[in-house]
């Protein structure tokens, strides 16, 4: 079994952890596990947030990354709205896997000014993904949780306001010197 490095993208909604992630694809040989593509599994059994929806998704999101390490992908990057208290087990476990079979993990914190966000929260992708898609519910989304860097000190981060998303691709290859 290959090792894997696992590069996790995580900010608030809005924040280019999707483009980003493309940017990457297009810059280096790896797959992509979108936060949306284990919420949108969910979302064809439950309604948002209903009761079960959640562990559905960590289900899910769990079975992919353990399909990821079993079949030997080298690098998968990793998008999620990552919030402290409600995501720290589920990212612990992620880590826990893909070290445990000598991978890494590489994370990456997002962030742009709010400004930044209320104009690229209602792009038409974003509405047609059903991802968060309004000011409002952005700042709803940002009241309920605690979105942060994961506590780990190799946690880069980088402001997609000022940095391009090629750049940031080449950023987080050099910071993590990956090819």
């Amino acid at each position: 079994m290959a090792a894997m490095n696992l590069i996790f993208l995580h900010g608030a909604p809005a924040s280019g952890k999707l483009t980003v992630a493309k940017a990457l694809l297009a810059a280096m040989p790896a797959r992509l596990l979108d936060n949306h593509a284990a919420i949108d599994a969910a979302r064809t059994i439950f309604d948002f947030g209903a009761p079960g929806f959640w562990e559905l998704v960590d289900t899910v999101r769990g079975s992919i990354l353990r399909a990821a390490i079993e079949n030997d992908i080298s690098c998968l990057v990793v998008t999620l709205c990552y919030s402290e208290l409600e995501d720290r087990p589920f990212f612990d476990q992620l880590e826990d896997d893909v070290v445990r079979n000598g991978g890494s993990v590489f994370p990456v914190f997002l962030h742009c000014s709010e400004r930044e966000a209320a104009q690229r929260v209602g792009n038409a992708d974003r509405v047609q993904r059903r991802k968060t898609s309004s000011v409002k519910g952005r700042s709803e989304f940002l009241s309920r949780y605690t979105i942060a860097p994961v506590p780990r000190e190799n946690c880069l981060a980088i402001d997609t306001e000022i940095t391009a998303p090629d750049r940031a691709a080449e950023q987080i290859m050099q910071h993590f010197a990956l090819r």
